[in-house]
């Protein structure tokens, strides 16, 4: 395996297990997990979610091993933004759920050295 592909396998599962981290802290929250992964052609959403109210939480799952790239949360500029937007608003209307109340979410997981993490989840950003 080239250094490359090296990177891009770490890189895989650090952004899974953020994903997984993510999951787990909301269903701590009494939210259900409806959907992971899901993509069509213009992107991915990492998670959809159902809190107690009934409002959908379409979340962005940035995770970092370290702040040497700036803050995960730095990572979702405005284009980043708009394509959330949009794959949001895709989703809802590919699961006949337009018109119902839905948050945009993003969510940040920091890997520590010692093998610890935090998390930074910031609800209703957009």
């Amino acid at each position: 395996m080239t250094g490359a592909q090296q990177r891009k396998s770490r890189n895989r599962q650090v952004g899974a297990f953020g994903e997984a981290t993510i999951a787990t802290y909301l269903q701590s929250r009494e939210f259900d997990i409806i959907e992971r992964n899901w993509r069509i052609k213009e992107g991915e959403i990492d998670l959809v979610a159902l809190d107690a109210n009934g409002v959908i939480h379409f979340v962005e799952v940035k995770t970092r091993s370290s702040l040497a790239f700036g803050d995960p949360l730095e990572a979702i500029d405005r284009s980043k933004a708009r394509r959330l937007q949009r794959l949001s608003l895709a989703w809802l209307a590919t699961h006949h759920h337009f018109g119902s109340d839905y948050f945009i979410d993003v969510a940040a997981v920091l890997l520590a050295a010692d093998g610890t993490h935090t998390i930074d989840y910031r609800e209703n950003i957009l």
